[in-house]
């Protein structure tokens, strides 16, 4: 009969996908794809629901990253979500660095052996708050390059360095037995000017070359039409993002008209923000987070939380933001996340795990404690008093001498600081205006005549301001780059003296630009092994104007994570046994302390602090080692220290 032959028919069927089933365990055959009839993901051929968290390995020392992947894991986590920034690992061109704090094959087989399945964003831009958005500098050598977009030069740079980053990713891939699950191309691009969906195709043919016709590709934009047009292409799987003051209902319904069928995703769902210097500390609420989690779990999305953990801006890898005018990212990027900058487990995290609880397993046992801190006290610092000859360890290479200035770019000197050196070409007499016409500052300039701060320019701040002196005096500009843009139509951001400067109504000429290797200088052990030399014209005894400062944390027999305060101090950078912590600017804020991890200090050796001041040192010359971070200036209590410092001596201690 009919009913028979169905029945042996099924019976045959269901043999056959009980015979497939015991393959695929004997086999260890895997698959993760997009399931669209039943509008869900489907890994090893189960409905698959993934509850994700950012993490960042450029922003965690490597000693880390196995307690921070623990604590997410331990939440209830079942992925995280990387990105990969492009200039941290070719910050040269042509030259690779996959090595120590940028292993990331490491970082993913820790994931794996922490039971995490990776979401990835290999970019080749990430934004991420991050130098340039994790674009390299040296892209922008060809001055009319149009990055982010189907020019010539910037996808022959980008296919380069996809043939030598996806091949690695590749054996990581879940259908070949890792931990990566679905990978992202591009970035929000959806936000860019450009539209050029030829660029994206040619990414699609890139990624789908070195990673397969099976792997599962997406995108991810903004929660509006425009963005979702431009971000969106045929073959990729479009997701949005949005934050805890959304209209979930209507941000989905967005994604739908994109992506009619297929998982409902939130590829960043914000549990903080960042902060730019001169900001509030953004706050986001944490019951506002667990409730709108719940909600979007509960309609079955896979949800990323951006961030779980945000980290440091180590160093000058900080980005930028530029609407109206420049807003360069602070040190820190706490994000207010679930776990703190240090990797410290917060009310937010316990309020998450226990939303995930009510749809999933979460690992049973304690969460890891946070890792111990230490308040060490005060270090006094000396200024490293030195006369002649600083120049020659700083800018080995000696000056470039140019009619005109030269950016950082023309240097091929992308970070930190260059040094740009003129003479007078007459007597001021009187108090005469230095101009950048054209904003061309970028992004502070440092201003000394003779050796004698006279004061500062600041791009779309500053500038104008008076100096004075006699015909043939030395005038140095100190100029900083505090972080290109990381977002918006302005990525294209040269750094230094971009456009000419103008004393009175003359545009002044005859420069000697110095490159400075600050960074290079202290690794090998400046100014500590050779406290007796060097020092250009602009550093004095005083303690006004740029200057070195130098001072040792004595061993305690402890190692632990500490948090640096530098009361009283204006502006500057900091170096730890020749570690660049990053900016301090205690006076714009929000951020007061830096965060020092335990690994970078000894427990047996002196700790060399080097501390480059851009501003004005405190007559004190004291910082502080405390044990917990300030990263607000408005806090009473941290206040009362503040005072206090200014009454103690390192012997209080």
């Amino acid at each position: 009969s009919v009913g028979k032959k169905a029945a042996d028919m099924a019976a045959v069927l269901l043999g056959s996908v009980a015979l497939h089933c015991r393959l695929l365990q004997v086999s260890g055959e895997r698959s993760f794809s997009v399931d669209y009839k039943n509008d869900c993901f489907l890994k090893d051929g189960k409905p698959f629901q993934y509850i994700s968290g950012s993490i960042h390995y450029s922003r965690i020392p490597r000693y880390y990253w196995k307690d921070r992947l623990l604590k997410m894991y331990m939440t209830g986590l079942n992925a995280i979500q990387v990105y990969v920034p492009w200039n941290f690992h070719e910050a040269v061109q042509g030259i690779y660095n996959f090595t120590g704090d940028r292993d990331l094959e490491h970082f993913l087989d820790l994931a794996n052996q922490t039971g995490l399945l990776v979401i990835l964003r290999p970019g080749p831009y990430i934004c991420a708050e991050w130098e340039m958005g994790g674009l390299p500098a040296w892209l922008l050598q060809k001055p009319n390059i149009r990055l982010r977009s189907a020019d010539t030069d910037y996808v022959q740079a980008v296919s380069n360095w996809l043939a030598v980053l996806l091949p690695k990713l590749k054996p990581w891939l879940y259908s070949n037995g890792g931990n990566i699950i679905t990978v992202q191309v591009e970035n929000e691009y959806g936000s860019y000017y450009a539209c050029d969906y030829n660029y994206m195709r040619h990414l699609r043919t890139l990624f789908r070359f070195f990673l397969g016709e099976d792997t599962v590709l997406f995108t991810t934009d903004g929660n509006t039409d425009r963005e979702m047009m431009c971000g969106t292409l045929e073959g990729l799987y479009a997701t949005i993002d949005f934050g805890t003051d959304t209209n979930i209902t209507d941000a989905f319904n967005r994604q739908r008209r994109f992506e009619p069928r297929g998982p409902l995703v939130n590829s960043e769902f914000y549990t903080g923000w960042l902060d730019h210097w001169g900001d509030q500390h953004a706050v986001v609420d944490a019951q506002k987070v667990s409730r709108v989690l719940g909600e979007m779990l509960t309609m079955g999305a896979n949800v990323n939380m951006y961030m779980f953990e945000g980290g440091t801006n180590f160093g000058y890898w900080n980005g930028a933001d530029h609407d109206s005018r420049f807003r360069s990212v602070v040190t820190s990027y706490d994000y207010d996340a679930p776990l703190s900058e240090a990797g410290d487990p917060t009310e937010k995290l316990l309020d998450i795990r226990d939303v995930i609880k009510q749809f999933r397993d979460v690992p049973s046992g304690p969460m890891p404690p946070a890792t111990p801190k230490f308040a060490y006290g005060f270090v006094t610092l000396s200024k490293v008093n030195i006369k002649t000859g600083l120049l020659n360890i700083l800018s080995p290479p000696g000056p470039v001498k140019s009619q005109y200035p030269l950016t950082f770019e023309e240097i091929k000197q992308y970070y930190g600081y260059m040094l740009y050196q003129t003479t007078l070409p007459w007597d001021l007499s009187e108090p005469t205006p230095l101009i950048s016409p054209m904003n061309g500052v970028h992004d502070r300039a440092y201003v000394s005549v003779n050796g004698a701060f006279q004061g500062l320019l600041e791009r779309d701040t500053v500038l104008v301001m008076n100096i004075s002196g006699q015909k043939g005096d030395t005038v140095d500009i100190l100029v900083e780059n505090m972080g290109r843009v990381n977002f918006g139509s302005k990525i294209n951001d040269y750094k230094g003296l971009v456009s000419n400067l103008i004393l009175g109504k003359d545009v002044l000429t005859d420069w000697k630009i110095y490159p400075l290797d600050i960074d290079g200088a202290i690794t090998r052990g400046w100014p500590q092994s050779n406290s007796r030399q060097s020092f250009p014209a602009f550093w004095t005894e005083s303690t006004v104007g740029p200057a070195f400062y130098s001072g040792t944390l004595q061993p305690n027999g402890l190692a632990w994570d500490t948090f640096l305060k530098l009361n009283e101090w204006t502006k500057g950078q900091v170096w730890i046994n020749g570690v660049n912590l990053g900016r301090y600017w205690p006076a714009r804020g929000p951020q007061q302390t830096l965060y020092v991890p335990g690994p970078l200090l000894s427990s047996t050796q002196p700790n060399n602090i080097t501390v480059l001041e851009l501003e004005k040192a405190p007559a004190h010359l004291r910082i502080l080692f405390m044990d917990r971070p300030q990263l607000s200036g408005n806090d009473v209590l941290f206040h009362i220290i503040s005072v206090a410092t200014q009454f103690l001596t390192t012997s209080d201690f």
